[in-house]
């Protein structure tokens, strides 16, 4: 047996045949979700996302296993944390999942909703609770050197060396949120341009993986499952992506934690096991698995592909799956072909 082969008994449970059925459930939550949107029903949207996941997850030989998902089992009947999904035969699979990344942008057909997953080893991602998390995602260039713990300011230097970019060149990707109010004003008084997004920073941290996207730097506090899902797809890129848990709502200043203090947070936060709150995250720690592999498809159009299209003989849907297993990205564009299909046009 050649010694770069791994045998039956070792093989990682991430194979090429889970790859291409991860890519599957992607797309057919994007298209679940897409046909309704911009009708203003952001939860139903969700909740369609969701059951198409759940169903086609449903279909792949293994025993997989909701570490992110909709929440605890009493708050979501399915995609919950905990819940087992696939046919209970097969390798252990571990999923982070946001059915329909981007709900409001889905509902009003804005840009940038997308069904994501990330996939591991068993005991491969982070089981992130239900907080808030301060995020930086930057290229490959800057991987190791940009850190979450500098200022912005530091940052928005380093990365211009790294980049050979002058400030007033760099686009950064910040939440439209009243907490970035001041973080907004120093990355400006830099010189550096603000892209303003509503909602949805997965795409927008995977877009500073890629030369030519026109997005260089994510900065800010966004949800913290949604940071697992980001630090998979960086960390197979070679991206740079740090987090750090938000437990303060003074901090995160949203509606959500309204009656919630700073002690209570804290306590739960022990009760997970989590006994540093304040440890700054790696990608390589969010995602530790040997095998790592994330899967988006665009429910609307975005930054890294488009949304999905519907036609008379068949529905059309623009995903992206990155992977370390062989180290590639592949962007696919699919044809889903209508019962009775009359012509399929070229594109």
């Amino acid at each position: 047996m050649d010694l770069h082969t791994p045998s039956p008994h070792n093989r990682s449970p991430v194979d090429q045949t889970l790859i291409q059925e991860i890519l599957e459930v992607v797309e057919q939550a994007a298209i679940a979700s897409a046909k309704l949107s911009g009708k203003g029903l952001k939860n139903e949207a969700d909740a369609a996302a969701v059951e198409a996941m759940r169903k086609r997850m449903g279909q792949i030989q293994m025993q997989g296993r909701i570490v992110i998902g909709e929440g605890e089992r009493d708050e979501a009947p399915m995609l919950y944390i905990g819940e087992e999904v696939g046919s209970g035969t097969g390798p252990g699979v571990d999923f982070a999942v946001d059915p329909c990344e981007g709900t409001n942008l889905c509902a009003f057909s804005q840009r940038g909703s997308m069904a994501v997953l990330a996939a591991s080893d068993r005991g491969g991602l982070f089981n992130a609770p239900d907080f808030y998390m301060k995020k930086l995602a930057a290229p490959p260039a800057a991987k190791g050197k940009v850190d979450i713990r500098k200022s912005a300011t530091e940052n928005i230097k380093i990365l211009s060396d790294c980049l050979g970019l002058s400030a007033d060149e760099l686009t950064i990707v910040v939440m439209d949120r009243a907490r970035h109010k001041d973080l907004i004003a120093e990355i400006r008084a830099t010189g550096a341009r603000i892209q303003p997004i509503s909602d949805g920073d997965v795409q927008a941290a995977i877009a500073c993986g890629f030369a030519g996207s026109g997005t260089h730097c994510l900065m800010g506090i966004g949800a913290a499952p949604e940071g697992v899902i980001s630090a998979a797809a960086m960390r197979a890129l070679g991206g740079h992506f740090q987090g750090q848990l938000v437990y303060d709502p003074a901090v995160a200043q949203t509606k959500e934690w309204a009656d919630l203090t700073k002690e209570g947070n804290l306590a739960r936060l022990a009760e997970m096991g989590i006994s540093d709150p304040d440890k700054v995250y790696e990608a390589a720690e969010l995602a530790c698995g040997q095998h790592v592999v994330f899967a988006g498809s665009g429910i609307t159009d975005g930054l890294l592909f488009d949304g999905v299209k519907f036609e008379q003989d068949c529905t059309r849907t623009s995903s992206l799956v990155i992977s370390n297993l062989d180290n590639t990205c592949r962007f696919t564009n699919t044809v889903h072909i209508k019962d009775g299909a009359q012509s399929i046009a070229l594109s």
